[in-house]
């Protein structure tokens, strides 16, 4: 079992590192180009990923994470989710509160009718009496 782990996971950080090359833009690759990069993961298949990761791409912090200065956790330069961005949260307040008393009127008016219904049929039925 052991030796299988020690082949298993040199094999699984290739291949993450692989697919994570090949889906890195053209400008995030740094020092090389992808291509390069590519061969470089290959080919040393112990090293290579390892390189790759330390060296081989730009990184950004989280835009909401950990950053080392409270100067960064404070400019927020990007949105990581619609949820986080306030601007997008009050415009789905709005048009809730929109749709929403466009339903209450809907409500109110109906219960205006009813009501008036329910007062004709009491007047109708008290006469007929």
């Amino acid at each position: 079992m052991l030796r299988a782990l020690m082949y298993i996971l040199p094999l699984a950080l290739t291949i993450y590192a692989f697919v994570d090359c090949l889906n890195t833009p053209e400008d995030e690759a740094k020092h090389l180009p992808k291509l390069a990069w590519v061969f470089i993961i290959l080919l040393f298949w112990i090293v290579g990923p390892i390189v790759w990761f330390a060296a081989g791409k730009t990184r950004h912090a989280p835009a909401g994470g950990r950053t080392p200065s409270a100067w960064h956790r404070n400019h927020r330069t990007q949105w990581v989710a619609p949820d986080d961005n306030p601007d997008f949260l009050k415009s789905l307040k709005d048009d809730e509160t929109k749709k929403d008393e466009t339903v209450l009127k809907d409500w109110e008016a109906d219960l205006r009718r009813r009501e008036e219904e329910l007062k004709k049929r009491e007047q109708d039925g008290d006469k007929g009496q």
